[in-house]
């Protein structure tokens, strides 16, 4: 092995060192942006300074896929081949970067300038082919490659695409869509923290905060819709100190692109939302988790943190309050069930992103073992809204059981790919022909709602609306807020294969329902999309898809048939059975 001048790293530990084992994964980016990977004596010398079995050390780097124990090239080209992507020419792009570089797929070139790896989701699902291209410094992401302007990426010359941003409304995402962050000042101008200053400054009781909140019948727009003000409730009368608020912003499911959107486009609307949030519950301390895979809103977010910081709005005694708060982002590593609530308190705690057993739930026993509240980035994005126009203002979006403006990422085969904002209540209909210029390539053959772990939709289907109570009586999930477009020229079985690619993929493997049952769901399908089903194939499928569900500790093997399920209703034929 050669020798390492570990100078570098040790000055760099040293701002680690205090914090303990929290801080393991900042500790390990840092060392890699060193070396470029991390060998033995990095993560030796990583574990003295921390305080830790190097045994642990090296469980965290070989859990997370970013992370590298082996010499990677000076250059990694990842190139996203999930659904959306694909539909584009992702295998086309990744081919052709893999020629150029004389390697095959997550191979390093012979002179190790290059690995080149197929991604899984990279969040540009409007503007696939998406490919990130990192050094050890530095990690950009790109959308709209073409095997015709691959050429561009290796030398460092690309362009980014710009999002698509549009809708019935404009309430979440009034800044969005510039190509760049807003800045503290024009948050400010659109009624920006204006919230938070008559929260914190008038020493607005935080149960006044919490029944608004409440009123407003917001729930979590992440997946799991649990009603944000009870959550905060939960947390804000936990016993145990000190309380902890958490930003999930893991955003890593096929077909979601909304968060990475409100980030890199308006980070302050969610940074005002979490600090209402701790406000509300007594947390003097927010951690913002982004997921690695997002370098922009990474870079974006921590801009905005400095600028809060600066004007006062973090800090000790916040506009004289009396209240002080602190906002830290950490940035994830490549593990899609980091975005589940306990496995991204694991990762933060600085162990690899394993699900916990619930209960206790976090409200009482969340990071670090206190009480926590945790929101999606979309939900956070709505709180200052609520608190500054009043919960009856926001409960005019939408209907009665399902208040206020939602996001939707439209993907897929449709005129214009991009991230909506419209009231509950508008139907798919209206979504795909009247805001996306509707199905393109030929008539609709399928829409794949509520993200990967979702259902599909069909031309029966149009005229259903977008609320939680009249997708569920039509079997379909909100999730996420994905609307994956498929036309009629579409082979669905390679849509479930690389669905059931992303899942074995990112099973965690802490239970066996969840990390055989994937491994099986993908092997299965695998023989159906190249013409060689066994017999009993499709009892198989639905064997392992329930058994996946009704097992599985987390949402992600509980969740990770879902599409594969539904897909055996609308289309038994492709499985061996009969319509």
């Amino acid at each position: 092995m050669p020798d390492f001048d570990l100078a570098p790293l040790r000055q760099t530990l040293a701002q680690f060192a205090p914090q303990g084992r929290t801080a393991l994964l900042p500790a390990l980016h840092a060392a890699q942006s060193i070396y470029g990977y991390l060998p033995e004596p990095v993560a030796a010398e990583v574990a003295r300074a921390l305080r830790l079995p190097l045994a642990d050390v090296h469980g965290v780097i070989e859990f997370y896929a970013m992370f590298y124990n082996e010499p990677i090239g000076k250059t990694i080209i990842r190139v996203c081949a999930d659904p959306a992507c694909a539909m584009v020419g992702a295998d086309s792009v990744l081919d052709a970067a893999c020629r150029k570089a004389g390697v095959g797929v997550n191979g390093t070139s012979a002179d190790g300038v290059y690995t080149i790896e197929r991604a899984p989701c990279l969040g540009l699902c409007n503007l696939g082919v998406a490919v990130n291209v990192a050094t050890a410094d530095r990690s950009q992401t790109f959308g709209q490659v073409t095997t015709a302007s691959l050429d561009s990426l290796f030398t460092g010359n690309a362009g980014e695409a710009a999002d698509f941003v549009g809708g019935d409304l404009r309430v979440l995402t009034a800044l969005c869509g510039k190509g760049r962050a807003a800045t503290l000042a024009e948050y400010e101008a659109d009624d920006g923290m204006a919230a938070f200053k008559k929260v914190v400054s008038g020493k607005m009781p935080s149960a006044e905060v919490i029944n608004e909140v409440k009123a407003s019948g917001l729930v979590g727009r992440g997946g799991a819709a649990f009603p944000t003000g009870v959550k905060w409730e939960g947390a804000a009368k936990a016993t145990g100190s000190p309380k902890y608020f958490v930003v999930n912003a893991d955003e890593s499911e096929p077909g979601t692109f909304k968060d990475r959107i409100l980030m890199e486009g308006d980070p302050n609307r969610i940074l005002e939302g979490a600090m209402l949030g701790a406000y509300a519950i007594g947390a003097h301390k927010v951690y913002f988790y982004i997921r690695g895979e997002y370098p922009a809103a990474i870079a974006r977010v921590r801009h905005a943190v400095e600028e809060c910081r600066a004007a006062g709005y973090l800090g000790v005694n916040i506009l004289g309050s009396g209240f002080d708060l602190d906002v830290e982002v950490r940035s994830g590593a490549g593990a899609y069930i980091c975005g589940e609530e306990t496995a991204l308190f694991e990762s933060i705690e600085g162990d690899r992103g394993f699900p916990r057993v619930k209960p206790p739930f976090p409200t009482t026993h969340g990071l670090f073992g206190k009480p926590t509240a945790i929101n999606n980035v979309e939900t956070l994005a709505a709180v200052p809204y609520i608190l500054t126009h009043r919960a009856a203002a926001f409960r005019q979006f939408g209907t009665e059981k399902s208040a206020g403006p939602k996001l939707f990422c439209v993907s897929g085969d449709v005129a214009r790919p991009g991230l909506y904002e419209v009231p509950f209540g508008v139907t798919i209909r209206h979504l795909l022909d009247e805001l996306a210029g509707g199905v393109t390539g030929g008539k609709l053959k399928s829409i794949l709602f509520g993200g990967a772990a979702g259902a599909f939709a069909t031309e029966k289907d149009l005229e259903v609306k977008l609320t939680f109570e009249d997708l569920r009586a039509a079997g379909l999930p909100l999730g996420s807020g994905v609307v994956m477009v498929f036309n009629e020229t579409r082979d669905m079985r390679d849509v479930l294969l690389r669905l059931a690619r992303f899942f074995a993929h990112e099973s965690c493997g802490k239970c066996y329902p969840c990390q055989l049952g994937t491994q099986r769901q993908y092997e299965i399908l695998e023989r159906v999309t190249e013409g060689k089903p066994q017999a009993g194939d499709a009892a198989r499928l639905s064997d392992v898809g329930w058994t996946m569900t009704d097992a599985s500790l987390c949402g992600l093997g509980q969740t990770a048939a879902s599409a594969v399920l539904s897909a055996m209703k609308v289309w038994p034929e492709m499985f061996g059975g009969e319509r």
